[in-house]
């Protein structure tokens, strides 16, 4: 086993160990106030059997997981191509950067009346949100990624006369691609903080409905079980979007260096 995951593993043991001691071994910890072990255990199983929230966790999981991933998409495919574009064309910035600067400051969960006054309360309204918080890391990110390409190898693409289709497949992408794997990754960690909030608002399924009717039950245990879902479907995306940059940045190199 790996240096480093022994470590994380002796950690996460550790802190388990404090938990169970401070609430159960101890009672430092009142259980109102925070759960132990065995009660957030029992409250997974609850909702795992039974339900909670008006579905079972497998539900609740699912279509959390399916807003994020549809949002998170949408705001790649229209994020990092307008990024692209704004560090690509000076033109471009002066058009569409006046209106960027003015929406950026705007915080993702304030769009959440006019999502439900447009879209309803159904999944379009979260999706939006959630793109929203997604779309404007991946912009800034993409734009940052082109300017920090060397100016020479832009200047020589320009001078070899490379069709502009070329141009943006093998010269803009392959030199933005760690910034804009770095703007991925924000985008995804807004994308299930955006959920959760989004979700406490007119949900009918959603890890962010179980954290809500737990609230309104006073649940600790099924509040914990709500945070901790998250933590592992947050901590599993981020791990698979690391597989597709480590394999996509491996890619760039390679082709290069076949170039070359």
């Amino acid at each position: 086993m790996p240096r480093r995951v022994s470590i994380g593993l002796i950690t996460i043991l550790g802190v388990c160990v404090i938990w169970y001691a401070m609430t159960t071994g101890l009672g430092i910890i009142p259980s109102g106030r925070f759960p132990s072990p065995a009660e957030t255990w029992s409250a997974f199983i609850h909702v795992s059997g039974r339900g909670y929230g008006g579905g079972d966790l497998t539900m609740h999981v699912y279509n959390s997981l399916r807003l994020v991933v549809l949002g998170f998409l949408f705001a790649i495919v229209t994020g990092v191509p307008l990024g692209l574009l704004m560090g690509w064309s000076r033109t471009a910035e002066a058009l569409i950067n006046p209106i960027f600067l003015i929406i950026r400051p705007i915080p993702p969960l304030a769009w959440i009346p006019l999502a439900i006054l447009w879209l309803g309360l159904g999944d379009a309204a979260k999706m939006m949100v959630i793109w929203f918080s997604a779309f404007v890391p991946s912009v800034i990110n993409t734009y940052a990624g082109v300017r920090n390409i060397d100016r020479p190898v832009i200047e020589a693409a320009y001078m070899l006369g490379v069709p502009k289709t070329r141009f943006v497949g093998e010269v803009l992408i392959p030199g933005a691609s760690p910034m804009i794997f770095t703007g991925l990754r924000l985008s995804l960690q807004a994308s299930w903080t955006t959920l959760v909030a989004a979700e406490l608002v007119g949900a009918f399924y959603g890890i962010g409905r179980v954290l809500n009717v737990a609230q309104q039950d006073l649940y600790p245990g099924m509040i914990l079980v709500g945070m901790i879902a998250v933590a592992i479907l947050g901590w599993g995306t981020t791990r698979l979007l690391g597989v597709a940059e480590t394999y996509a940045l491996r890619w760039n190199t390679a082709a290069l260096a076949a170039k070359g």
